[in-house]
């Protein structure tokens, strides 16, 4: 046993066979009685509690310190990420007022692929052959969606299928991405130290990147600044880099990037980072976490390369989740469907003799009827 696995056996031990579980994904501690898991998506509350708060906080320090990180009263909050590659996070008192709250994100050992995600229902057969030729073609693909939603899990599924033949750059927060590529290099961010000196940022390690003479450029999530970075990287010759991003929608993705883009010390007027976004990106992919716990990709969108005169994007659905009814369970019912759009790229698909013809963008007539039937009660 390992010292930080021998850690976990003495300060953890309240949830330690919750962590060994491989069906919980996540575990949420709301102060040293209440803790709950997620499975399959959903949430349920456990029976495991720490002996007193004093204990809770001991576990997280523990945590902290291995991982060279610090939490106390100057600083009560923890980022970090453990040698298993789960993600946690805490928060001590009294900023978080139950109690110390602890979460402890899990990442599961194997990669997916795409056939995995069409067993689990999350897209469909003929949407992931679209997106595996957007990846092919070298489109710039943003990742959208909300915490807990999947983002990570599709962009290592999209990472993996670029062509062995090209240099990967990933750079990320906190590693979480596990991409099977031939030639990809991980880089990490780096917090400051005591003194607030040492921060190595996004920002930095994306300039540095394009030093390193990448094919592509993949940034784990866009939250900051580094967003007008991605962007640039992606308008001078870097196709097909992706990123992810949290929003709930495929427009409220773009407006999230302009916002972050105009975060740092920028002086880009807001018409010309729109126009930037809109020529950089072509697809965003949309994922939601259902009601039932279940992940679906609700959208596949098109970036029309331009904005109107009033500085508005333009998109276009290509594939979409529609819903068609519910089960007495809660089960969600549904099917993802083509919306009758041509992507503006179609020339290029068959000019490569990609085997993905026209016919395959057409609207299934149980579709229509059912856009239909919404448009006229909406």
């Amino acid at each position: 046993m390992g010292v930080f696995e021998e850690s976990v056996a003495t300060f953890l031990a309240p949830v330690k066979d919750l962590l060994s579980d491989e069906s919980v994904t996540e575990v949420l501690v709301n102060g040293p009685a209440e803790i709950f898991i997620e499975r399959k998506g959903l949430l349920e509350r456990t029976s495991a509690r720490f002996m007193d708060e004093q204990a809770l906080q001991a576990a997280v320090r523990n945590i902290a310190q291995f991982v060279g990180r610090r939490i106390d009263e100057d600083n009560p909050t923890l980022d970090a990420r453990l040698p298993d590659g789960s993600r946690i996070h805490a928060v001590f008192p009294p900023c978080s007022r139950r109690g110390t709250t602890l979460s402890i994100r899990k990442f599961g050992s194997s990669v997916p692929t795409f056939p995995d995600l069409i067993q689990r229902g999350s897209i469909s057969k003929e949407a992931a052959r679209f997106l595996d030729l957007c990846v092919y073609l070298g489109k710039n693909l943003i990742v959208s969606g909300g915490t807990g939603s999947g983002k990570t899990t599709l962009l290592n599924v999209l990472g993996s299928r670029i062509p062995k033949t090209q240099r990967l750059l990933v750079i990320e927060d906190a590693s979480e991405l596990k991409i099977q590529a031939d030639h990809c290099v991980f880089f990490e961010t780096k917090a400051a130290d005591g003194a607030g000196k040492g921060a190595v940022t996004v920002r930095d390690l994306i300039k540095s990147a394009l030093r390193l003479r990448p094919d592509r450029i993949i940034v784990g999530e866009v939250r900051g600044p580094e967003a007008l970075d991605l962007i640039t990287a992606m308008n001078t010759g870097h196709g097909g880099s992706m990123g992810t991003t949290h929003a709930n929608s495929p427009y409220d993705a773009l407006v999230r990037l302009e916002t972050l883009s105009m975060m740092g010390d920028t002086n880009v007027p807001v018409m010309a980072i729109r126009r930037q976004i809109a020529a950089a990106i072509n697809i965003v992919v949309q994922i939601k976490r259902m009601a039932d716990g279940t992940r679906k990709i609700t959208n596949i969108s098109e970036i029309i390369p331009e904005v109107d005169e009033h500085g508005r994007y333009g998109l276009r659905d290509i594939y979409a989740y529609i819903q068609t009814g519910r089960t007495q369970e809660g089960k969600i019912l549904g099917e993802h469907a083509a919306l009758g759009v041509l992507p503006s790229f179609m020339d290029e698909i068959e000019l490569n003799h990609l085997p993905f013809p026209r016919e395959s963008f057409q609207i299934p007539e149980w579709a229509r009827q059912r856009i239909e039937k919404k448009d006229n009660v909406a």
